[in-house]
């Protein structure tokens, strides 16, 4: 979305016509681009990956009118994608993005990163948080930081991740009457389901819970893989068995 700020010129007079159209609190009023944010990936929107060129026009943009890129990382950074955070993917890189979830690996907890200028907006004791520094967070985000430094985690995930994709777009051209496009990154991924397929996502989510699976729905028409980045071969191969047999449960 866009952040949109409001400037008024100091040092006017206010006019003494009190309508509307001469209110001192709107004359001269203009408007300015304070900050762009978006999500490198859209999960709740229905896994959908950015593109290079829509994310390096909203970095122009930013740039040309000194505004913020802001990337939002919660739900696709610390991995998942298959780099360290996912506007890695496409080539920019926002002022501030913000990172939870995975951060603490389990643990509530949630930051935020700046640079430049950005970085120099808040001063200590300017922004309080609930979670915000407690030491059982902070321990739990340092113990998964090292430990995705010190494994080769993003290498597993850009493998699992293609072969969940290749599994995933088998079982939709077998069953193309209920899934459509495989789309997403890394653990992340995403296949839609067709609009004539006579189920939701969430009906498909609990054909796979009676399959033994967990899975979780990006929207209405979107069924959503998210694996535990350690996940292993065997592992996928199992998921995707128990996936198609919820497939074939529905159509038979």
């Amino acid at each position: 979305f866009l952040v949109q700020t409001h400037f008024i010129r100091r040092n006017e007079s206010p006019p003494r016509d009190p309508s509307p159209r001469n209110d001192p609190i709107t004359h001269n009023r203009k408007r300015g681009l304070a900050a762009i944010m978006l999500e490198p990936l859209q999960g709740e929107g229905g896994i959908r990956p950015g593109t290079p060129s829509f994310f390096q026009t909203a970095r122009s943009l930013c740039d040309q009118s000194g505004a913020l890129l802001m990337c939002d990382e919660v739900q696709v950074g610390m991995g998942r994608s298959g780099s360290l955070w996912g506007h890695q993917q496409l080539g920019v890189t926002p002022d501030v993005f913000t990172s939870a979830k995975a951060l603490g690996g389990g643990v509530p907890i949630g930051a935020m990163l700046a640079r430049g200028e950005a970085a120099d907006v808040f001063g200590p004791g300017d922004h309080a948080s609930t979670y915000g520094g407690n030491p059982l967070a902070c321990a739990a985000g340092l113990a998964v930081a090292t430990y995705l430094s010190e494994n080769d985690v993003l290498s597993n995930v850009r493998a699992r991740g293609e072969q969940l994709s290749e599994g995933l777009e088998k079982i939709a051209k077998k069953y193309p009457s209920v899934l459509g496009e495989v789309r997403g990154w890394g653990l992340l991924k995403g296949v839609a389901i067709r609009d004539d397929a006579g189920c939701t996502a969430a009906e498909l989510v609990g054909d796979a819970m009676k399959q033994g699976l967990l899975l979780v729905a990006a929207g209405p028409s979107v069924v959503r893989f998210v694996p535990p980045l350690i996940v292993n071969e065997s592992e996928i191969d199992d998921a995707l068995k128990r996936f198609e047999a919820a497939i074939a449960s529905r159509v038979s």
